[in-house]
């Protein structure tokens, strides 16, 4: 019988993109000394684009130099996948779980994050799927609506999913997101004629998703820590 297993959630609210990042790193370097318990953030990002490891910059159809007009930034990652958009009213959660503690590889842990945005989306009564193949993240037929970008490293997952709830989708017309051509982006108040609560409310239901997924028997909630985001801050 396996021992029972918390997860810790960081509500977080809107984070920059480089402060996410170091935070990420902090709590990865913790948790692989076993100096923290598997940990979740959940929060949302200002107008980002964001690039992986393969450094597919030509996905980007603006002039890096534009960006600022429009009221975005461009940040370059070590996590898998293609480029990405980040912004208000886009749900994030970065998982920093141990995969060996919880028995998952890294095939089935990103299929266990599909089925965590698949499960969210049937609460509007939208029905996601995975991607198929070349295809990554969660589809509303052939829409895109949640994407995941995942590092591991030692074991240690950091990045994670952005599951669209109804950001600006004009953001979008300026990237190949994810680096799929002839593909729409589509967000849940699109796809869904329920009213929508609260993106607090959203936050938590899609973290319950996620949580009952990865089998986790308790989830406790941290409503503000923001003595570690303050001491990143002073740290800039």
């Amino acid at each position: 019988m396996r021992s029972p297993r918390t997860l810790e959630v960081w509500k977080l609210g809107t984070v920059n993109y480089l402060k996410s990042l170091k935070l990420q790193d902090k709590l990865v370097s913790e948790r692989k000394a076993n100096r923290i318990t598997d940990t979740l953030l959940s929060l949302q990002h200002p107008p980002t684009y964001t690039l992986g490891k393969r450094r597919t910059d030509h996905n980007l159809l603006i002039p890096e130099a534009e960006l600022k007009s429009i009221g975005a930034e461009l940040h370059y990652t070590q996590r898998g996948g293609d480029i990405t958009f980040h912004g208000p009213r886009q749900a994030v959660l970065y998982p920093i779980l141990s995969l060996r503690s919880i028995g998952f590889g890294a095939r089935s842990y990103v299929e266990a994050l599909e089925r965590s945005m698949i499960e969210f989306a049937s609460i509007y009564g939208v029905k996601a799927r995975p991607g198929n193949k070349c295809e990554t993240g969660v589809w509303v037929g052939d829409r895109k609506i949640g994407a995941i970008g995942v590092r591991i490293s030692s074991g240690i997952t950091c990045h994670g999913l952005a599951f669209n709830i109804d950001p600006d989708m004009k953001y979008f017309e300026h990237i190949v997101p994810c680096g799929i051509a002839d593909k729409e982006v589509t967000s849940l108040r699109r796809e869904t004629d329920a009213q929508l609560p609260s993106e607090e409310v959203i936050h938590e239901q899609l973290v319950t998703c996620l949580a009952k997924v990865f089998s986790y028997d308790d989830v406790v909630w941290k409503e503000e820590p923001s003595a570690i985001l303050d001491t990143l801050e002073n740290k800039d």
